[in-house]
């Protein structure tokens, strides 16, 4: 099947699942979080990914105080960052950030900067310039107030940006803010982005004369 062919002005890049693989870490301590209030592990982890966790929290436990929530989400939060086992790139991914040196791109991510910082270390992987983190914004993907901000940052028109994509939240939130989304990963597919690659190596990168971005995708 020949690639499909997408043209930008700016890319905006999720981090886990989409640039970083750190479902091991993810699963350890959402599982064991799940099991401390007496919830399906299974459940939980349909939820949590692309979302804050404090937001997370709020649909698995509806009417439980704002506070309880952040003050979980704070705890969780140091747990990840401290915990990189079994954190690695995405397939490409390093090759992927490199071909975009010089081509407008930020990280759109629903981790701290801390936690974006120590895993994108952790996977050997170079943090983009601008990044929106969950201090930036205030509210969680589904809500496309990250990707906005994204190309506000960047001075591009959110439907002159792409968007990169693993999680339903996350795919949501790039098609509310009016952007073409590619999905990467096996959760992407069942969420209807655009385009879906199983990883990065699947992606080339191409300028052109004029400053447009040509992305060869599949």
């Amino acid at each position: 099947m020949p690639a499909t062919v997408l043209t930008a002005r700016a890319l905006l890049l999720d981090m886990d699942g989409t640039l970083v693989n750190s479902d091991a870490v993810v699963e350890r301590i959402g599982r064991r979080w799940a099991q401390a209030h007496a919830l399906d592990g299974d459940e939980v982890m349909e939820v949590v990914h692309g979302r804050q966790g404090h937001a997370s929290m709020a649909v698995l436990l509806p009417g439980r105080p704002l506070e309880q929530n952040l003050a979980d989400n704070a705890r969780m939060l140091a747990e990840e960052t401290a915990d990189m086992d079994g954190v690695v790139e995405v397939p490409g991914a390093a090759a992927f950030l490199a071909s975009l040196r010089g081509l407008p791109h930020a990280l759109v991510t629903s981790a701290d900067r801390a936690l974006s910082g120590a895993r994108m270390a952790a996977a050997g992987l170079a943090l983009p310039e601008v990044r929106v983190t969950a201090e930036s914004v205030g509210a969680s993907k589904p809500d496309p107030e990250g990707f906005l901000k994204g190309a506000a940052e960047l001075g591009v028109d959110p439907s002159d940006c792409v968007v990169f994509e693993d999680s339903g939240a996350g795919i949501a939130a790039g098609r509310a803010a009016g952007m073409t989304v590619v999905g990467v990963g096996p959760r992407a597919g069942a969420h209807r982005p655009d385009v879906v690659v199983p990883d990065l190596t699947q992606v080339r990168v191409e300028s052109t004369a004029d400053g447009e971005i040509r992305l060869h995708v599949g």
